[in-house]
């Protein structure tokens, strides 16, 4: 959850911030209740803990989803390149 956090400070843009959160927050919650399986013992917890994942994987994608959309349609679009980026470009081949 450490790393993700330091790629949602990291990251351009709201879209790929968007991205590291709904993966950390689903990865996080997967590790916090395998963690808490173990602990549980055979009683009827780690049942409701699998019906607890299960829903936390239903449901995280859909919202992240949710929220991209709304911001897609609220006018915020993806920053796809910059002017600063010319770094990035191949340089011109002189072969030819």
């Amino acid at each position: 959850m450490l790393t993700g956090a330091i790629g949602i400070l990291r990251m351009p843009d709201f879209y790929t911030r968007l991205h590291a959160a709904g993966l950390t927050d689903t990865m996080g919650s997967t590790f916090l209740v395998a963690g808490l399986l173990l602990q549980s013992g055979w009683t009827l917890t780690p049942v409701r803990l699998v019906l607890m994942l299960l829903f936390i994987y239903l449901t995280g994608p859909v919202a992240t989803h949710a929220l991209a959309h709304a911001a897609y349609f609220a006018g915020l679009r993806p920053r796809l390149s910059t002017d600063t980026d010319k770094s990035e470009e191949p340089a011109p081949s002189n072969i030819l």
